[in-house]
């Protein structure tokens, strides 16, 4: 009883500061914008960037990763939980930033959030798979939101390779499941490759 009153506590904690929009308060607090008039609407770093510079930008950034870390380090690290358990507050702090009952439930991309508990979780393999595959996806693809979604078919996929335990597999499609419904709009198109790529490419083919 006492690990599962510490998992809902710790899951509710996840969630509560996952919801914490501070990207948005960034905005209202030292520019005195509603980040979400600029870029995509999106109310996340990105529009920081855009309407408030380098500065502010990679605060907010900073801070929509480090909020994914206390309580997933706190159930690992401290209370020792179970791995599902451990991986269930994980979920948590994802969802918390991208359905934010704060802003309507019209949260983030959860993008930064998603590296933030895995940058907390012990299975540091799938932060690398991510990491790996996002950067592959943001070199070869023209779009971004399909960059992510390759990052985290890309991680499950490995994990799958690998012969991952079950619930490091649920939590994968958890985390694709939640990035394909916040990246839903722009998944609409179809994924062409990067056409910055193509022009280096060309570059170099005529130098050779």
């Amino acid at each position: 009883m006492g690990d599962l009153f510490y998992s809902l506590l710790l899951a509710l904690g996840a969630f509560g500061i996952g919801a914490c929009p501070f990207s948005v308060w960034i905005g209202q607090w030292r520019l005195g914008k509603d980040i979400r008039d600029y870029g995509d609407g999106n109310p996340g770093s990105a529009n920081v960037f855009r309407s408030g510079g380098s500065k502010l930008g990679s605060l907010a950034l900073g801070l929509d990763i480090l909020k994914g870390v206390p309580f997933v380090a706190l159930a690992h690290w401290f209370f020792n939980l179970s791995e599902p358990a451990v991986l269930a507050v994980a979920v948590s702090a994802i969802l918390g930033h991208a359905f934010s009952p704060l802003l309507r439930f019209k949260g983030g991309k959860a993008v930064a959030i998603t590296f933030g508990v895995m940058l907390a979780l012990p299975q540091h393999e799938i932060l690398a798979a991510f990491a790996i595959f996002m950067v592959l996806g943001f070199l070869f693809i023209q779009s971004d939101s399909w960059a992510v979604i390759l990052a985290a078919a890309g991680s499950l996929a490995f994990l799958a390779i690998m012969g991952a335990r079950p619930w490091e597999t649920l939590f994968m499609l958890c985390v694709l499941a939640i990035l394909v419904m916040k990246h839903y709009r722009e998944l609409q198109t179809i994924p062409s490759l990067n056409g910055r790529l193509i022009g280096w490419l060309q570059i170099k083919g005529r130098e050779t």
